[in-house]
């Protein structure tokens, strides 16, 4: 593969399979296998993903416990003329995972940043939501904490699209704290499981999910939808 060129001293952020590897580029692939470095998220899970595809770069850890002392090291290897591939565990890197203090940097200090195209969990749960979809905002994870209740209530208000990330055990909570401040009308779309075996995307009120999910033990990573306040 040649119909692409590598800019030296870039940073290239590699979109990896959220599932199904065949969603994996044939550009990704040819990059990571082309930088001199990848920079990932988990080595153990980027590590069994080169394997597969046959990729030997040197894989490095860059994860929230370390980015901020090593960050210095990469802009200094990078204005050398030395290539970097970020990888997060899956999805596009920046995308609710480490790499935004890794870009900001390299913007900071005039290196390029390319980001290539390529698998994200968000985009295809809300196409498929039959929520509307032109205009929307994207949360992610909501603060377990501190914040939690005043992010909550501003979402309430928001008359756009709200998209967001949720784990399997705290799925139920999310909905039940959805209904209480946004109403037990407002539409709702869940999806799990994106791109793999079992993917499955259930549509209704709070209540109607969380009967749902009470009854069937939630699994998998959630991208949860919610209708705007009309």
């Amino acid at each position: 593969m040649s119909d692409f060129e590598m800019q030296q001293g870039a940073v290239y952020l590699v979109p990896t399979p959220i599932g199904n590897l065949l969603d994996f580029a044939p550009r990704s692939v040819e990059t990571l296998k082309r930088v001199d470095y990848i920079l990932a998220e988990d080595t153990r899970t980027t590590g069994k993903l080169m394997k597969h595809f046959g990729i030997e770069t040197t894989l490095k850890a860059h994860h929230q416990h370390n980015e901020h002392r090593g960050i210095p090291g990469w802009i200094s290897a990078l204005k050398t003329g030395q290539t970097l591939g970020v990888c997060s565990d899956a999805g596009t890197p920046g995308i609710s995972d480490p790499a935004f203090l890794l870009v900001r940097a390299c913007v900071e200090n005039g290196v390029p940043v390319i980001c290539l195209p390529g698998p994200t969990a968000f985009v295809p749960a809300l196409v498929v939501s039959g929520i509307p979809c032109d205009r929307f905002v994207f949360e992610g994870f909501l603060p377990h904490k501190k914040g939690r209740q005043k992010r909550l209530t501003a979402l309430a208000d928001e008359e756009r699209t709200v998209v967001l990330y949720e784990s399997p055990h705290r799925i139920i909570k999310l909905l039940e704290e959805i209904g209480t401040h946004c109403g037990p009308d407002r539409a709702i779309s869940c999806s799990r499981e994106i791109s793999k075996l079992h993917e499955q995307t259930l549509r209704g009120t709070s209540h109607a999910l969380i009967e749902h999910f009470t009854a069937h033990e939630p699994r998998g990573e959630f991208v949860v939808i919610v209708s705007g306040k009309k």
